[in-house]
């Protein structure tokens, strides 16, 4: 197992060098000059469209506007916002939050690409459901003779989705459940991660199994709440310490480009690579994960889901993250300890002056994580349908749900480790897809924005 763990070590080392980082940064960077700052322009639209103004039932699709960000932030609100941040920091020190930010700046136009050419090229079959992502506009906007691209990027989502989106959520709700219960500070016994994982894969197969439409419901009524709850509780601390946010924000600045903090790497590959890895593991920009909830979306205006689909970054990482990091600056958390799994939960615990700070994030936890187990299995179960055919899904989330319990068993280093590897495997065919295919965006967006 630890030769294992080396090899899983070593070979996200490979995926997530500086090369990568320029090619996340840069293609965002690219779209966004090549879509006139679509961030700022279309923000004001975008919200519109999400408040329903252009909500029509019978356009194709199976979801609203609403409920496809709703599925798309439950997949990406989740453990990366808080233990996320916590080990971004821990590794290139409160400099790392710049980076998250760039990358979600930048994010939101790849996220604008990815999610536009999804409904532009996905496929509705004869029952109604529909068939979008990063695999189909591959195939039919680049052509067939790059179909294994498109087979490549659907083989790295499932694999993808027993990381990120299974083993390392559940594994950190085992974590916060032992907590809450038997206090911070224990270890969980073999006996409670069995029960745990087992309960969770139940819960969770109740809600997957009926497909995006249960999903999406289910995902558009905890998400707010979940923002309200987390985000709540840290505005709370913020606002109790509001002196003190202008020297965080100006530690957060200068450490982005001086990072004593940084342990090996240097700037580059300490800070950076801290903000820029843990940004993409918060907000999924770049991975085209979102693009198949998207792809879901009622509408004949693939711009205009688009639009929705860009403010998932500004939500999850601008804002969800920005509040977890501020925190954790402020209140000098990391002066008490140096453990990412317990930052976040000791910073709530001391801006709030009470232990039922790491309650309220151990709480956080468990329905962050949860909400991400369940919209993890969509893009699996849709990668899965992509390579093997319909008769796969089922199957496929049968197999899932087993995964819960096995990351409920197992040591959380390796899971981040692997998942950090197929999140960075994941983007590389759709960012060379985003380049190929953004003379179609940028047409798709010329014809919408002169109609509005």
């Amino acid at each position: 197992m630890e030769k294992l763990a080396e090899f899983i070590s070593m070979v996200d080392g490979l995926i997530w060098g500086p090369w990568l980082m320029i090619l996340l940064v840069g293609t965002g960077l690219y779209l966004t000059f090549r879509f006139k700052f679509i961030q700022i322009r279309g923000f004001f639209h975008g919200l519109r469209v999400l408040g329903g103004h252009y909500d029509k039932e019978e356009d194709a699709g199976e979801i609203t506007h609403f409920q496809a960000l709703s599925a798309a932030l439950s997949a990406t609100i989740g453990t990366g916002n808080i233990v996320g941040v916590a080990a971004a920091i821990l590794i290139g020190g409160p400099g790392a939050a710049f980076w998250m930010w760039i990358t979600a700046i930048v994010g939101m136009a790849t996220k604008f690409a990815s999610c536009t050419l999804a409904v532009h090229f996905r496929r509705i079959d004869d029952s109604g459901e529909a068939h979008g992502g990063p695999m189909h506009y591959i195939e039919l906007g680049m052509g067939a003779k790059y179909k294994w691209l498109a087979i490549l990027f659907a083989f790295f989502t499932v694999t993808a989705s027993f990381g990120i989106g299974n083993m390392f959520q559940v594994n950190n709700v085992v974590i916060s459940l032992n907590s809450l219960i038997k206090g911070a500070g224990t270890e969980p016994t073999t006996a409670f991660k069995a029960i745990a994982g087992i309960a969770f894969a139940v819960l969770v197969g109740f809600v997957i199994l009926g497909g995006i439409k249960s999903i999406a419901r289910f995902a558009s009524k905890i998400v707010p709440f979940m923002c309200f709850f987390y985000v709540g509780a840290g505005l709370w601390i913020l606002f109790s310490h509001i002196t003190h946010i202008p020297e965080a924000f100006a530690s957060i600045f200068y450490s982005a480009f001086n990072c004593p903090e940084a342990v090996g790497g240097g700037l580059l590959g300490g800070v950076i690579k801290a903000g820029v890895a843990r940004g993409l593991f918060s907000n999924e920009a770049g991975m085209g994960s979102a693009a198949m909830a998207h792809g879901a979306a009622k509408t004949d205006e693939p711009v205009r889901e688009g639009l929705v689909a860009m403010l998932g970054p500004f939500i999850d990482t601008l804002l969800i993250c920005t509040i977890t990091a501020l925190v954790i600056v402020i209140t000098g958390a990391t002066e008490v300890t140096q453990v990412k799994g317990e930052l976040t939960a000791t910073a709530f615990e001391l801006g709030l002056g009470s232990s039922l700070g790491s309650q309220l994030v151990a709480i956080g936890v468990v329905f962050f994580s949860f909400s991400t187990l369940i919209s993890w299995s969509y893009y699996g179960d849709r990668a899965a349908d992509y390579l093997f055919g319909p008769k796969a899904v089922m199957p496929y989330r049968f197999i899932y749900l087993a995964f819960i319990v096995l990351g409920a068993m197992i040591k959380i280093g390796v899971i981040i480790d692997f998942s950090d590897a197929m999140n960075g495997l994941m983007v590389i065919p759709n960012l060379i897809a985003l380049i190929v295919l953004s003379p179609v965006l940028v047409k798709l967006s010329k014809d919408y924005f002169s109609r509005m």
